[in-house]
Order: structure tokens, then sequence, then C-alpha cells
């Protein structure tokens, strides 16, 4: 994203600097290979861009933004395990690359590294983002548990969906922000603001990926369409066609959610006219506009200039007018 990019440059040679211990091999190499994997970075550059736009000079938040980076990637190598995932990034998962034991010792490692980061800041900033940080990781937590509990369930609820996608990805958005504004030393009003700003584009960023993974473009997207239905996840566009379709709908649906067909063209054909005909995904839509709409409005309430609201408002955009 081209507003990002400033910061992206600076946080590229940070990153490559960060992980200076060289012994023991097995556990520092895995570190530095995933972070070395790249992926868009946003929330760190939003740390720095954040602390920007508050008025201090951004690199002062590079050891915040290099935590949450630490984070993100030691999240990333135990859900690689969880999801007895191959590749990200396309190249191989720390733990196919090494094994299972060295990626979740050189992720916990991670963890403790991220939180050292904070003790290049004085004691007020650290409690603070300290703070922030240990309540952001646990809700994580929560969420992926969430996540893996819903797998066995057939009656999650809409409001239980919004709350594990916003503790599973929006709390670390809108975390990315807030401590960009700890570190510029922003008002309580504002730091709040800006981490519900960011929350609650984290969520529409979220239910915008589960639409994508339907009626995404192919060449675009990233990933494989269809890959949520392939794997029988059950998304806001599932939950939303159980609730508005019709009867004979709703029974198709349950039925191919639970079968895995050597080819799954039909089946996503099949979901995917469901979704359509069944009103899934022009609710979906409207709950991704009823998200980002909120996030604007706190956009508004911050006290920057309307030039750097502009600026957060474009990114906001370009993060949710991806190809459809």
């Amino acid at each position: 994203m081209e507003i990002l990019k400033k910061y992206n440059s600076v946080l590229q040679d940070s990153l490559a600097d960060a992980i200076a211990i060289e012994e023991p091999h097995q556990l520092y190499d895995p570190i530095k290979y995933i972070l070395a994997l790249g992926g868009k970075r946003i929330r760190p550059a939003l740390t720095l861009m954040t602390c920007d736009f508050f008025g201090k000079d951004f690199k002062t938040a590079i050891n915040a933004a290099l935590a949450i980076e630490l984070f993100h990637n030691f999240s990333l190598i135990h859900d690689d395990i969880m999801d007895n995932a191959p590749i990200r990034r396309g190249k191989k998962t720390v733990h196919e690359k090494w094994d299972v034991n060295t990626a979740i010792l050189s992720g916990d490692a991670m963890l403790i590294l991220a939180y050292q980061f904070f003790e290049n800041y004085e004691p007020k900033i650290f409690q603070e983002l300290a703070r922030l940080f240990s309540r952001t990781a646990l809700q994580v937590c929560e969420g992926q548990q969430h996540d893996m509990d819903f797998e066995t369930r057939d009656n999650v609820t809409m409001t239980e969906y919004i709350h594990m996608i916003d503790h599973k990805t929006a709390v670390l958005l809108g975390a990315a922000m807030k401590m960009g504004a700890i570190v510029a030393e922003a008002r309580d009003i504002d730091k709040n603001k800006i981490y519900e700003f960011g929350r609650n584009l984290g969520i529409a960023f979220q239910l915008q990926d589960d639409y994508l993974d339907v009626f995404g473009n192919p060449e675009t997207f990233g990933k494989q369409v269809g890959g949520d239905i392939i794997s029988n996840k059950k998304t806001i566009l599932y939950l939303m066609a159980i609730q508005k379709g019709t009867v004979a709908e709703a029974e198709e649906l349950e039925h191919l959610f639970s079968i895995n067909p050597k080819n799954p063209e039909d089946k996503i054909a099949t979901v995917r006219e469901i979704f359509l005909s069944s009103g899934a995904a022009q609710a979906t839509r409207t709950e991704i506009e009823k998200y980002s709409v909120k996030a604007f409005a706190l956009l508004q309430e911050i006290d920057i200039t309307e030039e750097r609201k502009t600026m957060f408002r474009n990114f906001g955009n370009s993060l949710m007018q991806r190809n459809v």
C-alpha cells in the first residue's frame, strides 16, 4: 500500500537488525526465516504511521512496531502447526522446514523477544504498552480457541462469530495503532478512539476476506477462491445463509459442509449459488459496510489534522477495496 511505503522501508531495515542473537542456531534461525518471508507488514507500519500522525517522530515507535510484528509472526508459526499447513507466503512453514518442536520453541522465543522491545521505553510508556500487549495477546488466544470450538458446533450465532473475529484478528490491528498513539503521548481519549477505529476496520477487513474467499477474483485475491468452502469453514456467509435461506437451502448447505469430494468444483458452485439466492452475500456486504462506516465515524472524532484523517481514510479504503 502506497501510503505505508515510507514506514515499511524503515521497518524493513530495523527488522534485519532485530534478531542479532546467533546461538543456538536451531532456535534463532527459524525466527529469522519467518521474518524474512515478508508479508504486507500492515500492523507495524500502522504503529509508525499513527505515531507520526499524532505529531511525534515515527522512528520513536520502531520498538513497539517490532514487538507487534514479532508477535504476529509468532502467532503464524503456532497457527500453521495447529492447521498442519505446509506453506506460508509461498515457502515451507517453519514446522515443515525444521520440525514441530523447533517451531513451538522458536515461536515461544519470539513472544519473549517481542516483550523485550518495550524495555526501550521509559517506565510510564513501557507499562502502558506492556499492559495493552498482554491483554491483546490473550484476546488473540481466546479468538483462536473460539474458532477451533466453532468447528464442532452447529449453533454458532452471528454475535459469537463477530466476537471471534474481533479477538482473533481485529484487536491486533487496533492495538498496533494504539501503540503508536501511546508512544506519541496522545490524549487518552484519542488513544482509545484510534484503537476502536483500527478494531472496527479489522472486523470489516476479516468479513471482506470471508466474502472474497467465495466471490473474489482468483487472479487478485492472493489465495485459493473457495478455500473456506473446501475446508467446510462456517464463515459469516454460511451463518447468514442458514439464517436467511429456505429450509431446503439450509439442509443442502448442512449436507455440503459435511462432505469432502475429491473434485470440489460442483460443491463450490452450489454453495456460491445458495449464498446468493438466500441473500447471504448481500447481507455480508451490508455488515462490511456497517463496520467500515463505524470506523470512519470514530476517525472524525480524533484530534489530528483533516489531512491526516484523509490519509487514514484512504488507508482504510485501500484495505477494503481489494479486487472482488
